[in-house]
């Protein structure tokens, strides 16, 4: 009876950890010059994924089902990332998110697996201003408004 009674509290306890790893898991990675401040934690729901876009070595736009866009961040370089055809999520939960989730990257050598540091939903104005950051996209300039005269601001000749 004492066995089944510690079984019990032992599976409460392992899910309640993953249920706080995923809540928890909002903090940037160390010293990465591309380093993004991080609002929150999302999930992206692993078999809704459809396609992804690379920043750089450990940035990542991921888009999943009805257009919804994700900034993932892993929690260090993934040198070849770029390079790749094909990547994979990993997810004991089938949910991607911060801390517990992987990406595999297979270079042809070996698979190698790194943790998700970061996933945040984005808003169309939050992926343009990345895209741009990453070098993927050329800013919108706009047309300096025309100058305008102003009284009292004439030049006189001197004789």
């Amino acid at each position: 009876m004492n066995v089944k009674i510690l079984l019990k509290q032992s599976l409460i306890v392992t899910i309640s950890c993953i249920l706080v790893a995923c809540a928890a898991g909002n903090e940037a990675p160390g010293d990465d010059q591309h380093a993004v401040k991080f609002g929150g934690s999302d999930c992206i729901s692993q078999r809704t994924i459809r396609d992804y876009a690379v920043l750089d070595d450990s940035n990542l736009i991921v888009t999943a089902a009805g257009r919804r866009k994700y900034h993932v961040v892993l929690s260090r370089r993934a040198f070849g990332l770029r390079s790749n055809w094909q990547i994979g999520f990993v997810s004991p939960t089938g949910r991607i998110c911060s801390a517990f989730s992987e990406i595999v990257v297979d270079d042809g050598f070996r698979p190698e697996r790194i943790t998700i540091a970061s996933v945040r939903k984005l808003t169309p104005e939050d992926e343009d201003e990345l895209l741009i950051r990453f070098g993927k996209k050329e800013p919108e300039f706009t047309q300096a408004p025309a100058t305008q005269e102003v009284e009292g601001a004439e030049v006189e000749e001197l004789d």
